[in-house]
């Protein structure tokens, strides 16, 4: 406050001191340098949405214990808006099958699809309701180091456990500029790098990891790359959840990773429970890679909307530009449903193949 008062004495001192309007002087105002005024400097200035004390502080070493993580699918209204009792319905189905964190917004629940409003509304909505039985993990990651800022500070305001961060994408950065990125971002909370290169478009190699790692608020990495990477981390001492269900059984009991964060669990997550709690079960893992198969055969999330639409635990609604998987994929989805089990699959209802004039596809939400 003194400083501006004193900024404002001299602005009105050198209003009364008016330039008189002689050659010199106007030679003078034109070759001299500007000067930025004193009172657009603020020292020691804060971001408002930064606060250490925040809801449901957690430690690092609790998100570092979890086994079964499930990237969760965002259900959908027919206009496009958020199906929250369909989201809370899925959310509970995790709970009660042992399921031990959830990440809300990730490229299984379509965040690059949601505006950041609708992502903290939904991070903030989950913590409130399920924070005390399921560790909430929010995707704030962004390309953007000033929207990955914002929105962590955001995320962490409203409650959430840890963040999901990933590496700039499409734009790519130097590997200086991905460990400054993420340095910028892993003060705020405990942090999960993910690391998939498929669609990032660019790799974060071991080093990079291994600097992040002397953060302390540096939970682990979810590496999708393989289980040759999955050593490198286990080797020294870094958690590792496997990014690749088709993969995360051998990455847990042969290469030492923590656990898996899945997309299958959405569909039987008291299967994949047990392939992560009840050691090596390779028959198991037999059973559910047909199923893992054609989840992905198509880019996720599209195969996970279909299933859970067929399951009837959510609407048929997609958001653009995904779409459902065609009629014949479809009925290869019922019958693996029966080859399974029905009783291993959320929801109570029949498995239908549905018509493609069931689904509805929204452009504008």
């Amino acid at each position: 406050m003194a400083t501006l008062q004193s900024c404002s004495v001299c602005l009105r001192e050198s209003a009364l001191q008016l330039p008189r309007h002689h050659l010199t002087d106007n030679y003078r105002s034109r070759t001299a340098k500007w000067k930025c005024p004193r009172a657009a400097v603020i020292p020691n200035f804060h971001l408002p949405m930064r606060s250490f004390e925040v809801k449901n502080r957690t430690s690092v070493d609790d998100i570092k214990s979890l086994r079964l993580i499930t990237a969760i699918k965002t259900p959908y209204l027919p206009d496009g808006r958020f199906d929250l009792e369909a989201y809370d319905a899925l959310v509970n189905m995790q709970i009660e099958n042992g399921a031990e964190g959830v990440i809300v917004g990730g490229t299984t629940g379509e965040g690059q699809l949601m505006s950041w409003d609708e992502h903290i509304m939904l991070i903030g909505h989950t913590i409130n309701c399920y924070g005390g039985s399921i560790k909430v993990i929010g995707n704030t990651g962004s390309n953007s180091t000033r929207e990955a800022i914002h929105a962590t500070e955001q995320g962490f305001a409203v409650g959430m456990h840890a963040a999901l961060h990933i590496n700039p994408y499409y734009g790519k950065t130097s590997l200086e500029g991905l460990v400054s990125h993420l340095d910028s971002v892993m003060s705020m909370g405990p942090t999960i790098v993910y690391n998939v290169p498929s669609r990032t478009g660019q790799d974060i190699p071991p080093r990079v990891i291994h600097r992040l790692a002397q953060s302390t608020n540096f939970a682990g990495i979810k590496e999708c790359v393989g289980n040759d990477r999955v050593d490198q981390y286990t080797d020294k001492g870094i958690v590792v959840w496997s990014g690749n269900d088709d993969e995360c059984h051998d990455s847990r009991w042969n290469h030492g990773a923590t656990g898996v964060i899945s997309v299958t669990s959405n569909l039987v997550p008291g299967l994949m429970r047990e392939l992560m709690f009840g050691g090596k079960n390779p028959s198991l893992n037999a059973k559910i890679m047909p199923l893992v198969e054609w989840l992905f055969q198509e880019p996720n999330p599209i195969g996970l909307n279909t299933a859970l639409a067929q399951l009837g635990v959510v609407r048929p609604v997609f958001r653009l530009p995904y779409v459902p998987l065609p009629l014949a994929k479809r009925v290869e989805f019922v019958n693996l449903v029966k080859q399974i089990g029905r009783e291993n699959f959320v929801g109570e209802k029949d498995v239908k193949v549905l018509d493609d004039n069931d689904f509805i596809l929204v452009s504008r939400y």
